[in-house]
């Protein structure tokens, strides 16, 4: 194949004038508005009330009277020891409460969706009642689930079945999200096959998952959903069915993510921020969210949407990797049935390995849309970040129609080999600068 060659420069001056900001001072601004959970010191085990590691006995009424123990002294740790616990059910969260799993500490959610009641939670972006994701907690506040254990939700099971027969309550969810349905209405749960998400915690806050091995989820693995001070870091994945993104953060704010090491079917990280008219009528974006040292494997590493009507802002990516192939790299999605925003997103000193694209922006995601919401896409910066091979395209900017995608710097991004280069549609203000795709040419071939 006829190597691909693209050499862009601009001044760099005229890159540093339309996007300076001070990475430091705005990082450290959003740490200091993240508070860490504070957890009294009063300590049980789960085994006191009756669990057993033996992957037999059904564990669920001894975390369900642990969680209660904790509560009636204000908050506690609830140390799980090393075994492996199966749970019949959700552990639902309350306030001032550590989960640790000690080295060996397994827990193994049952597959059967009866006993997942319904809860108020949100799927693909629609406030719903459906099944109870298998960790749960709303409302709540400084509460944290740390430790070298594993928490497995046994995706590949019956929950894998529902893929297919998920259409009916996907659209009527829909439906329901663009018609205003009272959310109170929008009950789901038994025969409609809309999966729960593995940990979830909703309108809660001062939130931290540490350490803990996240394997074999029924749908998203872990979701953040209108919280704010969150801590997510150390976390493992081994999460390969459909549609398990690594961290969906949606509509939440004051969020660090630092030190994971990403292996999952779909997003590593997914910034969201509700669909269409429950996240346009919120009014509240997903913003302020640092993601540092991370290692992505997986579908794709970096996306923000599709989800993200209530807009995503103020997004901090920086000294990461990223191993083994990737469909995407950077993936930024969006259509004109979403409204809301994407604006001051920026990535740096990132490095990927072979791609099937690898920075891709498009307000036509699935090519869905009535016209009647585009989204806006702005300021954003791509610096010092490399791909190896790219199967399809290197970068593809895609706008729309009266809503281009614009201020957009692209800065020492090394690309060794593309099949196809560089597409621009309905772009405004979009600069390069040391951009290499394939081999950096100098000097100029003699005619002779």
């Amino acid at each position: 194949m006829k190597k691909l060659i693209l050499i862009i420069l601009v001044f760099i001056h005229q890159i540093e004038a339309q996007n300076t900001f001070n990475k430091d001072s705005i990082i450290a601004s959003i740490e200091s508005r993240i508070s860490l959970p504070n957890i009294p010191k009063y300590v049980v085990h789960v085994t006191q009330f009756g669990a057993k590691g033996d992957g037999v006995k059904d564990c669920k009424k001894a975390f369900d009277k642990a969680m209660d123990a904790c509560a009636k002294k204000n908050g506690g740790t609830i140390v799980v020891p090393k075994g492996t616990y199966k749970i019949n059910g959700p552990i639902h969260f309350k306030s001032y409460v550590n989960l640790h799993l000690e080295v060996g500490a397994t827990l193994v959610f049952g597959d059967n969706p009866i006993d997942y009641p319904n809860v108020s939670t949100s799927w693909e972006g629609t406030a719903v009642y459906n099944h109870s994701p298998m960790i749960y907690g709303i409302n709540v506040q400084d509460v944290a689930i740390t430790g070298k254990g594993t928490i497995d939700g046994q995706g590949h099971k019956n929950w894998a079945t529902w893929k297919p027969l998920e259409k009916k309550g996907q659209l009527l969810s829909r439906e329901m999200n663009h018609q205003q349905v009272p959310v109170k209405n929008r009950v789901f749960g038994e025969g409609y096959y809309l999966r729960p998400q593995l940990i979830q915690f909703v309108n809660s806050k001062n939130i931290l998952i540490e350490d803990v091995k996240v394997e074999d989820a029924p749908f998203w693995c872990v979701h953040l959903l209108k919280s704010k001070s969150i801590t997510l870091r150390g976390i493992r994945y081994d999460a390969h069915n459909k549609n398990n993104d690594g961290l969906d953060i949606e509509q939440s704010s004051d969020v660090l993510i630092e030190n994971i090491a990403f292996n999952t079917a779909d997003d590593n990280i997914a910034i969201k921020a509700g669909r269409d008219d429950d996240g346009r009528n919120s009014n509240l974006p997903s913003e302020n969210i640092v993601v540092r040292n991370c290692k992505f494997k997986g579908l794709h590493a970096l996306v923000i949407g599709s989800e993200m009507s209530a807009g995503v802002k103020n997004v901090y990516v920086f000294d990461s990797e990223a191993s083994g192939y990737l469909k995407r790299g950077i993936y930024v999605k969006t259509n004109s049935d979403r409204g809301g925003y994407v604006k001051n997103i920026h990535i740096e000193n990132i490095a990927f390995g072979d791609v099937e694209d690898a920075i891709y922006m498009t307000s036509n995601y699935h090519g869905e849309g009535s016209g009647k919401y585009p989204s806006k896409i702005s300021d954003i910066s791509i610096r010092n970040v490399s791909f190896n091979a790219v199967s399809n395209t290197a970068i593809v900017i895609e706008g729309y129609p009266g809503f281009q995608v614009e201020n957009v710097i692209i800065d020492h991004v090394n690309i060794t080999s593309a099949k196809n280069g560089l597409t621009l549609t309905n772009t405004k203000n979009v600069q390069f600068n040391e951009v290499v795709i394939g081999e950096k040419q100098s000097i100029p071939t003699a005619v002779h």
